[in-house]
């Protein structure tokens, strides 16, 4: 088992090749770090607007915290056969949650998406991601060779990926979907799938957003004000506008901590979905990059644990860490983008650092898991060395 003094003896400098991947938690805790103390900042008007309480929302950004380091410490220590047995049960228990959160789910701006837990809601699509995620790592272990011959093997999960889509559609949230979308298509190239198969799934996958798009006119306007956001600054263009003008005045150096003016009721959603807009204005150019070179780095940590699994001959961990590394960076893309005004707004968290209970305790689960499969793997792979060496 992984226990927290294992974790400060991979931390202290030693000769001997460390239990698992030291820099994934360095970059964790930092975008974690970073994550709180901007939230602190973006959301401190908010939370005096709503709740009469500057620190009401990292109060309760803390309680998520304290939570995610918890679960964290479960998912270290949950072992990776677990998973493995368990990834069919997980997609029905992600289909059954997805059910029920359209039944008796909270409803917030027209979205049905989280289940009331007490004074919280959980938003049951981050549990479903990370599920369904688990589920693909083991059917592509299961049938990788029925993947790369024939039609029915590419297919099958596909299937089930519509169904978690359909009912995601419902809430509604697109965002997911496409998080969804791309990280199962990424792994089926990973797979082996024909090219042709690949570029035929991309092709579909377009042409169904475009015409999810279309059929709403709320998202056909968030389409509109991101091609043309100075038509109507006031209107559909504003959210855009606001976060251009962030970035604007943020400079190289940015205007400094806490000294934002566009969080000051003027940036919808400054301390969630645009808190990067913030990050730009009051650290600036070097700030933006540092958190993007982190994010990078972790990204890179989870593809690098994926490849050593799959060397090692675990395959259902090595696509596992493949899955969770696509998921990031598509969705860190998708963040940044939307607030730069490269991509359509979409409300998707940056990871670590946006506020969202839901989101930030399945991040940190996701983060456990993948420093589980580092360990299991240089634990296989010291076995067989010693193995080797008494031959």
């Amino acid at each position: 088992m992984i226990a927290f003094a294992d974790i400060r003896e991979a931390l202290t400098p030693k000769q001997s090749p460390q239990l698992y991947d030291v820099p994934l938690l360095y970059c964790m805790l930092m975008l974690i770090g970073v994550g709180f103390v901007m939230v602190t900042s973006a959301s401190m008007p908010t939370a005096e607007r709503l709740f009469d309480n500057p620190y009401h929302i990292i109060i309760r950004h803390g309680m998520f915290l304290v939570m995610g380091f918890f679960l964290f410490w479960i998912a270290t220590n949950v072992p990776m056969d677990w998973w493995k047995r368990s990834n069919a049960y997980l997609l029905l228990l992600g289909l059954g949650l997805l059910v029920l959160v359209l039944i008796v789910g909270r409803e917030v701006n027209g979205a049905k998406r989280w289940i009331p837990i007490g004074p919280v809601g959980f938003q049951v699509a981050e549990a479903a991601k990370l599920y369904f995620f688990s589920y693909i790592a083991g059917y592509l272990v299961r049938k990788r060779e029925e993947v790369q011959e024939n039609l029915k093997g590419f297919f099958k999960p596909l299937a089930v990926f519509g169904v978690y889509a359909f009912l995601i559609l419902m809430q509604p949230d697109l965002g997911t979907v496409v998080v969804l979308f791309v990280t199962t298509v990424g792994l089926l190239f990973l797979a082996g799938a024909k090219l042709w198969q690949f570029f035929g799934l991309i092709l579909t996958g377009i042409a169904a957003v475009v015409v999810l798009i279309i059929a709403e006119p709320y998202r056909m306007a968030r389409v509109t004000g991101f091609l043309e956001p100075w038509e109507d600054p006031f209107g559909k263009g504003y959210q855009l506008v606001q976060s251009l003008m962030a970035y604007s005045q943020g400079g190289w150096f940015g205007q400094g901590l806490g000294n934002s003016v566009q969080k000051l009721q003027y940036l919808p959603e400054a301390h969630n979905d645009f808190i990067f807009a913030v990050i730009g204005e009051e650290l600036g150019f070097f700030g933006v990059f540092s958190i993007l070179i982190v994010l990078a780095v972790f990204v890179f940590r989870a593809l690098l644990i994926g490849q050593k699994a799959l060397q090692c001959g675990k395959e259902y961990e090595g696509y596992f860490a493949f899955a969770i590394g696509i998921w990031f960076a598509f969705q860190t893309m998708v963040n940044v983008g939307a607030s730069a005004g490269i991509l359509p707004t979409k409300g998707l968290t940056l990871p670590f650092i946006s506020y969202g209970g839901s989101s930030l305790l399945i991040m940190t689960i996701a983060t456990g898991v993948l420093l589980r499969i580092d360990f299991e793997t240089k634990m296989a792979t010291k076995q067989a060395t010693s193995r080797g060496g008494k031959r």
